[in-house]
């Protein structure tokens, strides 16, 4: 059975070796450690997902201009 520290970091999409490294920290009781390790690895989550939003923001941008296009299209007939 997974260890659950490791087994939620693994859900949250982290690598093996980030889930080890955390799971390591908190059996030695580094907590503090562990901590800043998880802020860490959310903040670079954080920036996969603006990232992410960015793209999705610029094709609703397009799917958008394309609808208005087709419109426009469709009323000169």
């Amino acid at each position: 059975m997974l260890n659950p520290v490791k087994n939620n970091m693994l859900d949250a999409g982290c690598s093996e070796e980030s889930a080890v490294m955390v799971e390591r920290l908190c059996s030695e009781g580094r907590l503090d450690d562990a901590l800043h390790q998880m802020k860490v690895i959310r903040c670079d989550l954080m920036e996969e997902l603006h990232h992410s939003q960015r793209k999705v923001d610029c094709l609703d941008h397009l799917i958008r201009q394309t609808e208005k296009e087709i419109k426009s299209t469709t009323e000169r007939r």
